[in-house]
């Protein structure tokens, strides 16, 4: 989509600061940072919502999760754990319609949040 701003950046029209990338997804870290380590993860191929990710590809949702999961890892986030939050339309905070994995730590984190 020419609007969308991540699928600029899966373009190259706008250059993240990319934490992580294969095939499938781009990680990398947001521009405004809930905690000190808060990356996104993001399918290559345009998808608004959770609710719109094709039933005909099951594996994308995998792998989100398995990038996100190597995020942490990588960035030192594993051993004292991490929240993912993928927020859905815009009464859950869902500010880009580009399907987002948020990938929160490096501090203790709150609960509930919001």
């Amino acid at each position: 989509m020419s609007d969308c701003l991540f699928c600029k950046m899966v373009a190259g029209e706008i250059k993240p600061a990319v934490v992580y990338e294969n095939d499938h997804v781009l990680a990398f870290r947001d521009i405004h940072p809930q905690a000190p380590v808060h990356v996104l993860v993001i399918p290559k191929r345009h998808v608004a919502t959770l609710d719109e990710l094709p039933e005909d590809e099951p594996r994308l949702a995998g792998e989100l999760l398995h990038a996100a999961s190597r995020v942490a890892r990588q960035e030192g986030l594993a051993e004292r754990g991490y929240r993912t939050v993928i927020n859905c339309r815009g009464d859950a905070g869902q500010d880009v319609y580009h399907l987002h994995v948020h990938v929160l730590g490096g501090r203790r984190l709150k609960w509930p949040p919001g």
